[in-house]
């Protein structure tokens, strides 16, 4: 069982999807671009001595590669991948389609060659599963997803859950753990310590509500016992701010990417902050248009990288609305305005001390994708896996991305 100090079951009541998607044609911004990420690219890595650059992807899933027991649907996302005991392990979802369905399945497979798979596990649950997290800490991996809702229009209330392998295809049962509606983010491992960065979504997001996400961080010794990093408690920003992804520096320093969807008094888009290795409770933070989407942040040498989504308009801002409207208006224009426009998945870099982030490339990406994993992978390089559309088309709608098919590519990131 897992315990830890706060616990709380306030969730969302989902306003429909369908209506937004309906609204979602024939909005995009219109002033320059202020951090070098051009309208749209060629989908070409860089190639210069000195530049990041990624390998040729490969389709993970679907494929013939795959166990008998995986049975793919139409979409495939939402994913993780760790090693563990000298093999790769790789958790996703996939489903009829992006959204919310009780058909959803969440597998894991194994590999040692990423060429032969071996079967881990499969989780059905009747409701929507996400958000697939793994932990090894000693001699354990633990799996943490999340379980939410079935209907396709509406955001439902879920909890997260645990299981925790024990040997090839064998997992212990799945558990509720972190209280209702807590889902974890981020794991990131510090001296042998876990560190869990997660959020509370109450309502905000796709409701006339206001903005109350928590953003909470944990630690553990032992995967089991989460307590807070920080002696005021585990809650670090309240507001708009749900996906959180966060990095040590080298020098002990914490640099956090949040996603700003719900809005709030410092706008729409992201929420960058910054805190001293001696005082991590004291977040320095500054508000940037832009929303990057999935976040998922490391440090590379003395570098802090993003991964995130990047929506391909002429600023790239998240924030189309007027602001002379109400919260409410702002967040269903900028919503709408959002999910017709062409998307990338991006690699981007981020400066702690101006906290700002800069485009560094995008990945060949298109439609509905960006749900970013990496592990070391020999000097200087990562191996990531992520999804994208099915496409022929680079600039379809990321709304029409969302009823396609998707797949899970892997490549070799190599950074300077």
């Amino acid at each position: 069982m897992v315990h830890w100090s706060y616990s709380g079951d306030r969730w969302w009541q989902g306003l429909p999807i369908l209506f937004l998607m309906m609204l979602a044609f024939g909005c995009a911004g219109s002033s320059p671009a202020d951090d070098g990420a051009p309208k749209n690219t060629d989908d070409t890595s860089p190639s210069m001595p000195g530049m990041a650059s990624y390998s040729d992807l490969k389709t993970v899933v679907p494929s013939s590669a795959m166990p008998t027991e995986v049975k793919s649907m139409m979409a495939h996302n939402n994913l993780d991948i760790i090693r563990f005991k000298e093999r790769l392990f790789f958790a996703f979802r996939t489903a009829p389609d992006h959204f919310a369905s009780p058909k959803t399945m969440l597998y894991v497979v194994s590999t040692a060659d990423e060429e032969t798979w071996r079967f881990e596990g499969a989780f059905n649950e009747g409701r929507d599963l996400r958000e697939p997290r793994f932990l090894v800490i000693g001699d354990r991996l633990i799996l943490f997803y999340a379980r939410l809702g079935v209907e396709r229009t509406a955001f439902e209330p879920g909890v997260a859950r645990r299981a925790i392998y024990q040997a090839p295809g064998q997992w212990t049962p799945s558990e509720d753990v972190f209280g209702g509606g807590f889902i974890p983010w981020r794991i990131v491992m510090k001296d042998g310590t876990a560190y869990l960065m997660g959020y509370i979504e109450n309502g905000s997001i796709y409701s006339g509500k206001e903005s109350n996400s928590l953003v909470q961080w944990f630690k553990s010794d032992d995967g089991d016992v989460w307590t807070p990093v920080t002696p005021n408690g585990p809650t670090m920003m309240v507001g708009g701010v749900s996906e959180t992804a966060f990095a040590f520096m080298a020098n002990g320093d914490l640099v956090t990417v949040g996603r700003n969807e719900a809005g709030d008094k410092g706008g729409f888009g992201s929420r960058i902050c910054h805190a001293p290795a001696d005082d991590l409770y004291a977040w320095r933070c500054k508000d940037a248009p832009k929303k990057y989407d999935s976040p998922l942040v490391f440090r590379h040498g003395n570098q802090a990288y993003l991964i995130g989504r990047r929506h391909l308009t002429e600023d790239g801002h998240y924030d189309q609305s007027d602001a002379d409207d109400d919260l409410v208006a702002q967040r269903l224009s900028n919503l709408a305005a959002y999910w017709n426009v062409a998307k990338r998945c991006a690699l981007w870099r981020v400066d702690p001390k101006a906290l700002t982030v800069e485009w560094v490339l995008d990945f060949p990406t298109a439609g509905d994708t960006c749900f970013a994993s990496i592990v070391p992978h020999g000097a200087n390089q990562y191996l990531m896996y992520d999804y994208r559309s099915v496409t022929d088309d680079p600039d379809i709608g990321w709304v029409i991305g969302q009823r396609g098919p998707t797949e899970i590519y892997r490549a070799v990131l190599s950074l300077p």
